[in-house]
């Protein structure tokens, strides 16, 4: 008998978002396969649950990953989590979903916090059509090339983005993108939370007065008139 794998989403900052079923599954489940096994297990310390952890990253996806395979097809019950958000979403969970699915495993999906929906949410910009990019390529030209490519898609666009490379790319967008009013939204549900709305040139002059600080997500909508432009 195969077993189960359940795909776990877990808090991107405020530890209140993780729900009663993902609390259920990783209390009930044999194992937890987890990015970094340190910061999981601060956070099942915090709920009280002693499921053993596993690490699986994208350095040891494939040799973890057949052990997986292994204790799956054992009939073991197995909570695939990441840092922070949904397994899958710019992380290598996907590769183990994929192949404990075609071993005829079990794919059992608990939703729940994402910083992509969550900076949707609160951006106020049309989001019947978006793309998801993750992070954009670090070197300058290719870059340019990839938003030049998503500007030609004519729907709203989401990115990830770290600290020291967010001015580069906000001046990116603004090359590529014009003075479309844009959604900065930093550290997502944690105690500094911030959304700020405004031109690339806009936010360049903001984040250099108030420090770049914290994981950033960057919506760029399409078809959006101009609004008010303030930090909300």
């Amino acid at each position: 008998m195969s077993g189960t794998l359940y795909v776990v989403a877990t808090p991107i900052g405020n530890l209140e978002d993780l729900g009663p079923r993902a609390l259920r599954a990783l209390r009930d489940v044999d194992l937890i396969a987890c990015e970094d096994t340190r910061r999981t297990r601060t956070l099942l310390t915090r709920f009280g649950i002693a499921t053993p952890v596993t690490s699986y990253f994208e350095h040891n996806k494939r040799q973890k990953g057949r052990q997986l395979l292994r204790l799956l097809a054992e009939g073991k019950a197995i909570a695939l989590v990441t840092d922070a958000g949904t397994p899958g979403i710019s992380d290598p969970g996907f590769l183990l979903v994929r192949e404990a699915r075609a071993a005829g495993c079990a794919i059992v999906p608990v939703p729940g916090p994402s910083a992509v929906i969550a900076a949707l949410s609160a951006a106020g910009v049309p989001a019947d059509r978006f793309v998801f990019e993750g992070f954009l390529p670090v070197k300058p030209g290719r870059r340019l090339n990839r938003l030049k490519a998503l500007r030609d898609l004519d729907m709203t666009v989401v990115l990830y983005e770290s600290p020291h490379r967010l001015l580069k790319t906000l001046e990116a967008i603004g090359e590529v993108f014009g003075d479309v009013e844009l959604v900065v939204a930093r550290e997502l549900t944690k105690q500094f939370e911030e959304i700020v709305t405004a031109s690339a040139a806009g936010l360049i002059r903001h984040f250099k007065e108030r420090g770049v600080r914290g994981e950033f997500t960057l919506v760029i909508p399409r078809g959006c008139p101009p609004g008010t432009r303030g930090v909300y």
